[in-house]
C-alpha cells in the first residue's frame, strides 16, 4: 500500500505533467485569409480631414503573432490620444475593435469585411443614458490610402451623421 504523502506526490507530479504538456502546445495561428481581411489598415498614416488639412497621425501595427492589430491614434490638433486593439474572432466570424482614449472614452464595436470594406458598429450610451449607434466604415482606396468614416445615429439607425471622415495616407 502506498503512504498518503507518496500518492498526494504522484497526484501533483501527474498533474505538473499535463500542466506542462499543455504548456508546450503552440498557440492556435491566425494565418486564415479571415484574420488578414484587415491587414489593409497596417501601417504609418497621416490623417487628413476632407478639407485636406493633416488632422492627425496613426499607427497601426500588427501584434501577437499576427492575431491582433495595435491601432496609435494621435490628433495634431487637440492632445487626444487613443488606442485600439482589432481582432478576428474565429468563434463568432466577426472582428471585434475596443477603443480607448486618454479623454476616458470606450468604444466596443463589430462587424466584417462587405465588398471589401471593413464594416464595425456598436453602441454607446451617453450621460443622460440615451443611446448613440457607431458605424466605422475603412474602404481602401489604393495601396496607401484608406478612408475612415465613422457615422453615429440617435435614432436607431434612422438618419445618420458624420463624426469622423478622414484619409489615411501611408508615410513611405
Amino acid at each position: 500500500m502506498i503512504g498518503r504523502c507518496a500518492c498526494s506526490a504522484l497526484m501533483l507530479l501527474a498533474l505538473w505533467a499535463a500542466a506542462a504538456g499543455a504548456q508546450t502546445q503552440p498557440p492556435p495561428t491566425c494565418t486564415s485569409s479571415e484574420h488578414r481581411q484587415f491587414d489593409f489598415w497596417i501601417g504609418v498614416w497621416d490623417v487628413y480631414n476632407p478639407q485636406g488639412q493633416q488632422i492627425g497621425v496613426n499607427r497601426i501595427d500588427s501584434v501577437l503573432s499576427g492575431c491582433v492589430l495595435e491601432e496609435h491614434w494621435e490628433s495634431l490638433r487637440s492632445a487626444n490620444r487613443g488606442t485600439s486593439y482589432n481582432i478576428y474572432d474565429r468563434r463568432t466570424g466577426r472582428w471585434h475593435q475596443s477603443w480607448v482614449d486618454n479623454g476616458g472614452s470606450l468604444l466596443l464595436l463589430n462587424g466584417a469585411l462587405h465588398d471589401g470594406r471593413m464594416v464595425l458598429s456598436g453602441a454607446t450610451a451617453g450621460r443622460d443614458g440615451a443611446e448613440t449607434l457607431n458605424r466605422i466604415t475603412w474602404t481602401p482606396v489604393a495601396t496607401d490610402s484608406v478612408r475612415q468614416l465613422w457615422e453615429t445615429s440617435s435614432d436607431g439607425g434612422g438618419t445618420w451623421s458624420v463624426a469622423f471622415d478622414g484619409m489615411y495616407v501611408k508615410r513611405d
